[in-house]
């Protein structure tokens, strides 16, 4: 059986894949469109990360595809019915980059209320702006708001009450009496009340229409005033220019932002002189540690869905 794996995966978790199958691995294969379409003749899987879109066009020339792993969590790059309605198993790595991705948020609240960071350069050049960074704020006692909260929302949770934080959530798929808000110790709030009391809002949710520009100007405006908005979620959540325009007004304290709507992200973008500002190429979920265990899990589903016949799992898993 032949695998493609058209994007990085870590180099063991490859091998492992090359004991049972024939595997061709190109991480630039992602960006030489016609070979990838054309290598994915007579492929019975398929292996990417968030940059290669599995399409209509994608999975008429993978004709014997039987699983598409996805290394990641976020399938908006993915053709979920169609895989479906071809038979095709879609296989994410749940829960494998959760502690990446809450590290990273957390670390990003303690940088932006502290706002120190920012001025190295000035103080290497003899610059001394004490007083100007004396009254960054503590996360001690202050509000976190969680937007989504499903695992890596949950374990963002533990890690911000670890700092003394108090945690509120929103997530309408989640019942008010659901098991999730007892044993996290987090309160579900409606959406409104969770930018009227966080001091940091962070967002765990797919981008879907639903969602798409939910953080637009006027729920920005919603937001406490100082508050920082840190985005690891999914390009498109955010309205990019509402969001720079309310860091240029000094109506939010700071943000980070992982995820856009166009990446790379674009010239000319609004948030390319936003102040207050941190900008990550989409690798809030990448880490040593989360790259071995998102490679080593999408290899060990598509190999069992592969060596099972499809028997024993279920299409677009």
């Amino acid at each position: 059986m032949h695998i493609v794996i058209s994007e990085f995966m870590d180099a063991p978790a490859v091998d492992l894949l090359r004991r049972d199958f024939d595997v061709r691995f190109e991480p630039d294969l992602v960006d030489r469109r016609a070979d990838l379409l054309k290598a994915l003749d007579g492929a019975d899987a398929l292996i990417v990360r968030n940059r290669t879109r599995v399409d209509g066009e994608m999975l008429a020339a993978g004709r014997g595809l039987k699983a598409v792993g996805r290394l990641g969590v976020g399938l908006d790059n993915i053709d979920v019915v169609a895989c479906r309605d071809r038979g095709i198993h879609v296989l994410p790595a749940t829960g494998a980059n959760a502690r990446a991705v809450a590290e990273y948020v957390v670390t990003s609240a303690l940088v932006l209320m502290r706002g120190v960071y920012h001025d190295s350069l000035a103080v290497a050049q003899g610059a001394w702006p004490r007083p100007a960074m004396s009254n960054g704020r503590e996360v001690h006692g202050r509000t976190l708001g969680i937007v989504g909260f499903g695992g890596i929302g949950r374990l963002t949770a533990r890690l911000a009450r670890g700092l003394d934080m108090q945690v509120v959530a929103h997530d309408p798929m989640l019942a008010d009496d659901d098991p999730a808000w007892r044993e996290s110790g987090v309160t579900p709030v409606p959406l409104i009340e969770l930018l009227a009391r966080s001091d940091a809002v962070t967002l765990h949710i797919p981008l879907t229409e639903g969602t798409r520009n939910l953080f637009d100007a006027s729920r920005i405006a919603a937001m406490k005033d100082g508050a920082v908005l840190i985005n690891t979620a999914r390009g498109g959540i955010v309205d990019e220019a509402a969001l720079a325009q309310a860091l240029r007004a000094g109506k939010l304290g700071g943000a980070a932002v992982d995820v856009f709507a166009d990446e790379p992200l674009r010239a000319g973008s609004p948030l390319a002189d936003a102040p207050r500002l941190i900008l990550t190429p989409h690798v809030a979920g990448l880490s040593m540690e989360a790259n071995t265990r998102v490679s080593d899990m999408v290899a060990q589903r598509v190999a069992e869905v592969l060596k099972s016949g499809n028997q024993h799992a279920h299409p677009a898993a």
